[in-house]
């Protein structure tokens, strides 16, 4: 296998990572997955590379996969699907148990691969990998639990439904949360009996593959999990094909759009997470230091790119000073640096690109009128490997208004807008005014005002005094352009299936004819 490497930073070895003699970070090659192995395609000039955020420099490359080998994974996914269906839940459960376990085993190797390849912290990659592992887990007791219902009829007949599978689903992941989204689709996926062929982000390759891997290790039956690399035109190979039965997607609402129109003509149910401008509302009654670290976590968590972000934060004017005060002075106490260090809290974003386009919207929110209270800028770590790195400083706007860029488009960065309100029904009125609706928050002591502002919000995800908590037993999904169907929780069993019903006459058939 080919390697492929980048100069890293500390000791520790990552998961499919080899260190060279010169102590270069080398990823293993290739990074397609089908019929129970990784798979080298031959064409050099189909390969792409995928740059480590923390440096700028290249840390492998990927292999695009074109329509025979988009095809080759999604026969090897049909055939596991045969064997697959057949099995017993709890059969199905073992698999994905012992999967968990190897995955657990592997918590910190894997981590750490997740954050050299998307440049998050290695506490949050942490965090996202036990997502992964409580998400198998979950769905690993559902599978022995999916069942039908039995309906009595006149005359001793009866009826019965039955929740079968789909068959091939096609999974399409994001970049922020690579191996996460990767557990987050495959585990109901496998639970309900289908198969699964998953295109990561071409930013964040890596752990994918790795999974496919642990899912081999596990006793899957060959072919169960795939891995294609690529970008949009693999995908849509992906959602085109004929012997796919689903799309489950995560990323943006212009994708997301786009993916509905490729899976209309087939008549495929779709899942689609898309994007979010959501609103968090702060009362003056809240208890005020939970509000700063809520807000914190609603807009800075893995360097702000994620998509429910709660990056609207309306605070009531009477504490509207006193929160400003204390979330610049917590914003600027944020380390930045090195994603594999611990003392760090914010490492780089995930592409050169997505800096630029971060960097635009706060030049065009201070063109419009919004201050910056702190950050907004490039930032260069002391540390001389990472000079080329991906860093910038959180920033804070205020004196922003409901009609400004940074207030009505999705950012993905670490940039909050801080916005005055007076009554709960301006507010309201305030928040729900977006096309979007994934998630929203309020923090207040009154109990009966949080559950009054929740059930008023137009988002499908609602916290009430904290932010960006995501169980993996409750649905996670939006209202609106946000998108359809949920992950998590039991009703994504749902998604991930279907439902036959069987009648059954015990007497003579009564014809009109």
């Amino acid at each position: 296998m080919a390697l492929c490497g980048a100069p890293l930073r500390r000791a520790p070895l990552v998961a499919g990572v080899r260190r060279a003699s010169s102590g270069s970070l080398l990823i293993r090659e290739p990074l397609n997955y089908w019929r129970g192995g990784r798979v080298g395609l031959g064409a050099a000039e189909a390969t792409q590379a995928v740059y480590e955020p923390a440096t700028g420099r290249v840390l492998c490359r990927l292999q695009q996969c074109g329509a025979e080998e988009v095809d080759q994974a999604v026969q090897s996914a049909r055939s596991a699907f045969l064997a697959w269906s057949r099995m017993a839940g709890m059969e199905r459960a073992r698999v994905m148990l012992d999967a968990a376990r190897i995955v657990e085993m592997r918590r910190e190797e894997i981590a750490e691969l997740e954050a050299v390849n998307n440049g998050k912290s290695i506490t949050e990659a942490r965090l996202d990998v036990d997502s992964a592992r409580l998400c198998m887990e979950y769905y690993a007791g559902l599978s022995g639990t999916l069942a039908g219902q039995h309906v009595q009829l006149p005359g001793g007949s009866f009826a019965y439904t039955r929740r079968e599978p789909l068959g091939v689903c096609a999974g399409i992941g994001a970049w922020n949360y690579p191996f996460q989204i990767a557990a987050w689709k495959s585990a109901p996926a496998l639970a309900c009996g289908n198969s699964m062929v998953f295109k990561p982000s071409p930013v964040t390759p890596v752990t994918a593959v790795l999974l496919a891997e642990i899912y081999a290790q596990a006793g899957a039956p060959e072919g169960l999990y795939n891995v294609v690399q690529g970008g949009h035109q693999t995908g849509a190979l992906l959602c085109r094909h004929p012997s796919v039965a689903k799309v489950s997607f995560t990323g943006s609402v212009a994708t997301g759009q786009k993916i509905m129109a490729m899976a209309a003509p087939g008549v495929k149910p779709v899942t689609l997470e898309l994007g979010g401008k959501s609103p968090l509302i702060i009362f003056e009654d809240s208890d005020l230091e939970n509000a700063v670290r809520g807000s914190l976590m609603a807009n800075f968590l893995s360097q702000g790119q994620v998509c429910s972000n709660g990056t609207r934060v309306f605070v009531q004017r009477p504490v509207l000073s006193q929160f400003l005060e204390a979330v610049v002075r917590r914003t600027k106490a944020i380390r930045i640096g090195d994603p594999l260090l611990e003392e760090t809290r914010m490492g780089p974003l995930a592409s050169r690109p997505h800096l630029e386009r971060v960097l635009g919207f706060i030049s065009q929110a201070k063109e419009e009128g919004a201050r910056v209270l702190y950050g907004g800028e490039r930032y260069t770590p002391a540390d001389p490997t990472l000079k080329d790195g991906y860093f910038m400083t959180p920033c804070v706007l205020d004196n922003c208004t409901d009609d400004m860029t940074c207030v009505k488009e999705e950012i993905f960065g670490p940039v909050m807008s801080v916005l005055p309100f007076d009554t709960e029904e301006e507010v309201l009125r305030r928040a729900n005014d977006s096309i979007m609706g994934l998630a929203a928050g309020v923090f207040t002591r009154d109990v009966k005002r949080a559950h009054r502002v929740v059930e008023n919000l137009q988002a499908g995800t609602c916290f009430i005094n904290n932010y960006n908590i995501t169980p993996v037993e409750v649905p996670f999904g939006g209202y609106k352009a946000s998108g359809i169907g949920r992950e998590n929780g039991q009703v994504t069993a749902e998604f991930y299936s279907q439902l036959k019903t069987v009648v059954v006459e015990m007497g003579d058939v009564d014809s009109l004819f």
